[in-house]
């Protein structure tokens, strides 16, 4: 783990990221990623969980996991998810935060590349639903920075929320910024 760990700094610091995190992670929480703007943003964050250490979990579209790259995916840590139809999901997850002790599950809040009117609701959902923390994690391609910033505990006013979010990111630029989506929810 340590050699792992070693090359994916090296890496990192060979093509001129900063890798940053917290002081103390909470033992379980919805973390959160943005902006995500670019394929660019999946190797560096895998860089990143293995750089750090940190063995969260992430979720992407479904579509993913089919056919021979379902198995690579899900042994990087990725959980599928549905993202055309209701599954419960929400449900699903908060469940899951109930039943482990150590639990971290990254969420990318705009649920595509492309620039939407706003964020999707699910891990402010998930959050309050198995009472967790978020942390927020960013790929900052403007100041090369990847990693954790900062933990808050959602207090359930969505605005006074989002505000406190949007105060972490600010600054924080994506590989095409102007596709980052405006940090409110949908």
């Amino acid at each position: 783990m340590s050699l792992l760990r070693g090359i994916a700094r090296l890496i990192l610091k060979t093509f001129g990221w900063k890798l940053i995190d917290l002081p103390q992670r909470p033992a379980k929480a919805v973390v959160i990623a943005y902006p995500h703007t670019s394929n660019w943003d999946f190797p560096v964050t895998l860089l990143a969980l293995a750089a750090l250490p940190y063995g969260a979990q992430w979720v992407a579209k479904d579509t993913l996991f089919r056919g021979p790259m379902g198995p690579i995916m899900r042994a990087l840590g990725g959980v599928a998810v549905n993202r055309r139809e209701r599954t419960g999901f929400v449900e699903r997850v908060a469940e899951e935060f109930r039943k482990r002790d150590d639990f971290h599950l990254i969420i990318a809040t705009e649920g595509t590349r492309s620039l939407q009117a706003g964020w999707k609701s699910g891990f402010y959902r998930i959050a309050l639903a198995a009472d967790v923390p978020v942390i927020m994690a960013v790929v900052d391609y403007g100041k090369r920075e990847v990693g954790l910033l900062a933990t808050i505990r959602l207090s359930g006013d969505e605005a006074a929320d989002m505000a406190q979010i949007a105060s972490c990111y600010q600054g924080r630029k994506g590989y095409r910024h102007e596709q980052a989506s405006p940090i409110r929810l949908l």
